[in-house]
């Protein structure tokens, strides 16, 4: 054989373990979008990325869950989405290759992927038993079958006139000069195979996430229907002067837009509020009841502003925010079923609120019962609640943190004990009961941030929700505490904005504030993490004057 005929074979054989991974890429890409296909026809929670991103978020510890929002805040989920996706792809690049010499048992684990995906699903919290396995089932039989096909295509022939029977398997092996001539594989049928499973798994995760997208298209429809109705007790005008108007100051009522999200869920519920039905039960409750978003509305509604603050928030963070809150009075809810709270002889100490993405969150019933505005909130800042924030109906309750009071999406409320259940994040490792702590922020100047020498106006919140804060200090560098001026309080539930004008002289700065609360209590200097209760410790800020 002379060296002209030798030169072409090198590139076939180069080129061959770079088709394998390609092959192993189409077969993973085509099992996700065929399982995103299926997923339209169960629901888009069933499908494998959501269902395995899910079962993650509900075995990973409280210090990584913790660690996740502190980097990458609210697009913890997109990440988690991410990461599970270049998992996926170094497995299916792996399996392609493998499948060059070993068919069956690339297929194989095409399949094995499958079963993950299945498993995850039917083991979530919200799973519909089998059904929520179909997708990703059939989109590992989709990849398996492409898988070998493709592989097929890439396999090494008999070059022509070879004695029969000489062996593939042991030309194979055979390496070196004197191995014999050289197969080659079938590259046009492979490139035209792999364009036409590419474009056929394009097509297939087109519609399903187009189908997906659709899917909740009646809960839009009811909502853009909604009319809320006037609240028979509103809410008073936020105070003259409550919301500073400095710039870098947060506004006084957060927009939805920007309102902090912090759950589980990687696909946002859509509920139809026509079909949704909330279902009030338990230990005490003596007249169980099932009520329709139409009961709720037609009770004598509530309108407040209300502060929520999230566990996750370190000190300074950005996860509280302050809305207008429209909803059902909860405590008359659990009364009109017979519900008392412990301190009048009470059986259920404890209220454990079940989503309808599996989620149940627990609040001390003693709370809930204690004469503050506890809500079944359907309204947020004059409009339905958005699909983020829990439409159709939501738990508000004032002065806890939203992972023992704020479930969204809520469709049950059972009374028990704390001693005879613990909810999701418990059993994660945070604390049963979690009243807000007493906490400030230095909105303005930002950390680094470089003013000029002269009167530079400091600013921020404070809250201590249930309790209202009383006082506001600001301490520059090692300096004496000095006393910052308090906006106007709209009420004991909602943050306070304050000011501290100061006069900055050239050089680095730190700047610090604390806040004392109504009882008295002076925020504590202590640092803390998040868990398992809450940060704490005082918010600082480092400066250089110009």
């Amino acid at each position: 054989m002379t060296d002209d005929e030798k030169e072409p074979r090198k590139p076939s054989g180069a080129l061959r373990p770079a088709a394998g991974a390609l092959a192993g890429a189409l077969a993973g890409f085509a099992a996700l979008a065929v399982a995103e296909l299926v997923s339209a026809a169960v629901r888009p929670q069933a499908g494998p990325v959501v269902a395995v991103g899910g079962a993650a978020i509900d075995r990973t510890p409280a210090a990584v869950k913790d660690w996740a929002v502190r980097n990458f805040g609210t697009d913890d989920k997109l990440v988690l989405q991410l990461g599970i996706l270049a998992v996926l792809a170094l497995f299916a690049l792996a399996l392609g290759i493998a499948a060059l010499r070993f068919r069956r048992a690339g297929a194989a684990g095409v399949v094995l992927f499958g079963a993950v995906g299945a498993l995850a699903a039917t083991t979530r919290p919200d799973s519909r038993g089998l059904s929520d396995a179909l997708p990703s089932l059939v989109g590992a039989g989709a990849g398996a079958v492409l898988l070998h096909v493709l592989a097929g295509r890439l396999a090494r022939r008999e070059p022509a006139g070879s004695a029969p029977g000489s062996g593939s398997g042991a030309a194979d092996r055979a390496s070196g000069p004197d191995a014999g001539p050289e197969r080659d594989w079938d590259r046009r049928g492979f490139v035209v195979a792999a364009t036409a499973a590419a474009v056929a798994s394009a097509g297939a995760g087109a519609v399903g996430r187009a189908l997906n997208g659709a899917s909740g298209g009646s809960a839009v429809a009811s909502r853009d229907r909604l009319v809320l109705p006037a609240p028979g007790s509103p809410a008073g005008a936020v105070p003259r002067g409550a919301g500073l108007r400095i710039p870098g100051a947060s506004p006084f009522l957060t927009p939805n837009a920007d309102f902090y999200r912090v759950d589980t869920a990687l696909v946002v519920p859509k509920v139809d509020a026509t079909a949704w039905r909330l279902r009030i039960h338990g230990t005490g409750v003596s007249r169980p009841v099932v009520l329709s978003f139409d009961d709720l509305l037609r009770r004598d509604l509530v309108e407040r502003d209300i502060t929520l603050t999230c566990v996750s928030n370190e000190v300074g963070g950005p996860y509280v925010g302050t809305a207008r809150w429209v909803g059902a009075r909860l405590a008359g809810l659990l009364a009109e079923c017979g519900v008392r709270p412990p301190s009048r002889g009470g059986r259920a100490d404890q209220l454990v609120a079940r989503s309808v993405d599996g989620m149940t969150i627990g609040t001390p019933v003693e709370d809930v019962m204690d004469g503050r505005d506890a809500l079944l909130a359907v309204g947020m800042n004059g409009e339905p609640l958005p699909f983020d924030h829990g439409f159709p109906v939501r738990m508000v309750v004032p002065g806890l943190y939203g992972y023992v009071s704020a479930c969204k999406w809520i469709t049950d409320l059972e009374l028990t004990t704390f001693d005879a259940y613990d909810p999701y994040w418990v059993r994660r490792g945070w604390a049963r009961k979690a009243p807000v702590k007493t906490q400030s922020r230095i909105d303005t100047p930002k950390p680094f941030a470089r003013p000029k020498a002269g009167p530079v106006m400091v600013a921020g919140v404070a809250w201590a929700q249930h309790r209202g804060i009383d006082r506001v200090e600001v301490r520059v560098d090692d300096g004496p505490w000095q006393q910052a001026r308090l906006a106007p309080e709209d009420s004991r539930d909602t943050w306070r904005q304050w000011s501290f004008p100061w006069q900055a002289a050239k050089g680095g700065h730190t700047l610090t504030v604390r806040a004392t609360d109504r009882t008295g209590r002076v925020q504590t200097e202590k640092r803390t993490r998040t868990v398992p209760d809450g940060a704490s410790g005082w918010h600082s800020v480092v400066v250089t004057v110009e």
